[in-house]
């Protein structure tokens, strides 16, 4: 064989190659949209096909592929819907994302824009578990550890963990059944509660540490539940009621970003 008859036969192996690659891209972008488009609901083939404005043969070959890999799930009267391994998948994917690891760039971030000191915490029972800590650039001394607990009712991130619940829940989180309260102390706690449910973040207006405020968002898992929370904490002379009503804005949005990172839309 001549240099070049070899060229050409070596330019049409490289075309064909790229062509091969351009379909498989495509195959499987398309088995993504079938995917994609059963996050609602099962959909039979005649409906699936016209959402992915594939023909009917187009859209049959892809779903039983995604069936014979347990992506998805076919049934007869119902058509197809997202299968089996999709939950070994999410799940997988749900151990991985470590929760500091996910936030740390973010608390790195929101500490640098404030100078302040930046908590990412959770529930643990009636308290707030403190998972994480970026100190702020202020000569601030903020009293809280890695793997402490802090009441619910007295701090800002405890607040923002709990404003999803109902409020006899916020009743029991302020004061266990049984538990010695002041009535005046309480309705004052359950008003500012319902103002910071409607808004999405709350406030710690020196009530876990003298002279020390913050303002905390939660942050939410892929099904839109609140699964964690943050906070911006400084010293009372930094944290005018005007700083404050700045800083959720900024706050929230950091949140907001985390909850993003760990699968999480407006959508949800």
């Amino acid at each position: 064989m001549g240099r070049t008859a070899s060229i050409k036969t070596a330019q049409v192996d490289r075309d064909e190659e790229g062509g091969a690659k351009a379909s498989g891209s495509q195959t499987l972008l398309r088995g993504l949209d079938v995917i994609d488009a059963l996050i609602d609901g099962s959909l039979p083939l005649a409906e699936l096909s016209e959402r992915l404005d594939l023909t009917r043969s187009t859209t049959h070959r892809l779903a039983s592929a995604l069936v014979e890999r347990r992506l998805l799930s076919f049934r007869p009267r119902e058509g197809y819907s997202l299968g089996p391994k999709l939950l070994e998948l999410g799940h997988a994917a749900s151990q991985q994302m470590h929760l500091p690891r996910i936030a740390r760039p973010w608390l790195e971030q929101l500490s640098v824009q404030t100078d302040d000191t930046v908590h990412l915490g959770v529930l643990d029972g009636r308290y707030a578990l403190y998972l994480d800590k970026v100190p702020g650039r202020r000569r601030i001394n903020i009293g809280s550890r890695l793997g402490e607990r802090h009441p619910i009712a007295s701090t800002g991130l405890g607040k923002a963990l709990i404003l999803d619940k109902t409020e006899p829940e916020w009743i029991d989180f302020y004061a266990p059944e049984g538990a010695a309260y002041d009535s005046a102390a309480r309705t004052v706690w359950l008003e500012r509660m319902r103002g910071y449910a409607r808004n999405g973040y709350a406030f710690d207006l020196e009530e876990n540490e003298d002279q020390i405020r913050c303002v905390a968002a939660p942050i939410r898992g892929v099904d839109g539940r609140i699964i964690a929370a943050i906070s911006v904490s400084s010293a009372a002379q930094y944290m005018s009621d005007a700083r404050m009503s700045e800083l959720t804005k900024t706050v929230a949005a950091a949140a907001d970003a985390i909850s993003a990172d760990l699968g999480w839309s407006p959508k949800s």
